[in-house]
């Protein structure tokens, strides 16, 4: 499901993040309207839009259809609505009354690598610099 998704055209698409990695990004937040996307835990496919209001996170699943569009789970009294794009369901979702708990009011935008991953990541290792072909062995199955 990632691939059509990346962090660079939808920055507060978090990725395959569980539940409880969500609560505790929104603990930090507590702004009411505040909000993210992850990918689903339990439906294999579908992607989850949580929304930050009033001490709890409310969280709408929105399905691919096979034609491509995206759809938000409503409830069954509620219209349901097709998007083109993700970036489409998103600005709908910014004006208020559309159904959902909030307007979408603040992105939560996934945080870069830790300072000190990406300090060791530039770290040259020489050792594996110095390293060729040759040092290794291939090992085959018996």
């Amino acid at each position: 499901m990632a691939h059509f998704l990346s962090s660079m055209e939808l920055p507060f698409f978090h990725g395959k993040i569980t539940r409880r990695t969500c609560e505790e990004i929104f603990s930090k937040k507590r702004k009411n309207g505040s909000y993210l996307i992850r990918e689903s835990e339990s439906i294999e496919g579908a992607l989850c839009l949580c929304v930050f209001f009033e001490n709890f996170i409310y969280t709408y699943r929105i399905f691919r259809e096979h034609e491509g569009n995206f759809r938000i789970q409503t409830s069954e009294h509620v219209p349901k609505k097709v998007f083109r794009t993700l970036k489409d369901l998103i600005y709908n979702y910014e004006k208020p009354n559309q159904g959902l708990i909030t307007s979408l009011l603040y992105p939560i935008n996934k945080q870069k690598a830790s300072k000190r991953s990406q300090r060791f990541k530039s770290e040259k290792d020489d050792i594996y610099d110095e390293i060729d072909d040759s040092d290794y062995v291939t090992v085959l199955p018996e």
